[in-house]
């Protein structure tokens, strides 16, 4: 067997292995609410959500409300992730610098964002930080949510790094190897497969962390959402299929990192 399709193999065993019981416990959930669907005194129309979802024009299909809002959703949380990366690298590093300034600010920082909540955090930065920064409601959105997850990121990738044994980097100065060389070369890659799993879990967080820049009057999924509610009171139909919009966000980013993390891992793993 060649090493490309004992690749594959090994990929759809380890796809079963972890998912399988996700499937199981998805199937169960379905039972759940089709009996519940069948005994609850509730018009079910589901036919209403449709057109929130897509309409059909001249032009072919147009994204609905819905739709336009999990556009924003993720494109807040794709931004926010990129800034939550770059904040936890650089706070991670800073605290591991023999610098007592730098030491002190990290910790300061990450222990104040850890401990206090999120929505806190959001009106501050809009609405007392913002006007007098002169920024949008998008952006103030973005700072928070990085701000926040940075944070939980700095503390995943400061563990990560110190997981690796010390032994590491001796044996790259003994080689000649400078300190960024062997940071980049040889400390994250071996850091990467102990984070991998962590930041996929903050990753999907920062993604339901994200409905709650609806209350700054962003029209997220969420706030498309309550707003088709309001028009509508198609309380349940609704919420299921905004529900099921972030399932498709948190599960698509969760498989992509799982297949990630398979391969750093290698074949055979």
């Amino acid at each position: 067997m060649s090493y490309h399709r004992r690749s594959f193999y090994e990929i759809l065993k380890w796809g079963v292995r972890v998912y399988g019981t996700t499937a199981i416990f998805l199937l169960f959930l379905v039972a759940l609410f089709t009996y519940g669907y069948h005994h609850l005194s509730y018009n079910w129309q589901w036919y209403r959500v449709w057109p929130y979802l897509f309409t059909l024009t001249d032009g072919g299909l147009k994204a609905g409300p819905l739709m336009e809002g999990m556009g924003v959703t993720l494109e807040i949380s794709g931004i926010s992730l990129v800034f939550t990366l770059g904040i936890g690298v650089s706070t991670a590093l800073m605290r591991l610098s023999s610098s007592p300034v730098l030491n002190a600010m990290v910790v300061g920082y990450v222990e104040i964002i850890r401990n206090t909540p999120l929505l806190i955090q959001l009106f501050v930065i809009y609405f007392v930080i913002a006007p007098v920064l002169d920024i949008s409601a998008f952006t103030s959105a973005v700072a928070a949510l990085s701000l926040f997850e940075g944070a939980y990121a700095s503390e995943i990738i400061r563990s990560g790094i110190l997981a690796v044994d010390r032994g590491q980097w001796e044996a790259a100065f003994s080689l000649g190897m400078g300190a960024l060389p062997t940071f980049f070369y040889v400390i994250l890659p071996q850091a990467l497969r102990q984070m991998l799993p962590m930041l996929a879990g903050q990753g999907v967080s920062l993604i339901k962390d994200s409905a709650l820049v609806s209350t700054i009057s962003i029209f997220d999924l969420t706030m498309q959402g309550q707003s088709i509610v309001s028009d509508t009171f198609l309380t349940f139909e609704i919420w299921f299929t905004v529900a099921f919009c972030y399932l498709i966000l948190t599960a698509t980013l969760s498989a992509c990192i799982g297949l990630w993390e398979k391969k750093e891992a290698g074949p055979g793993r």
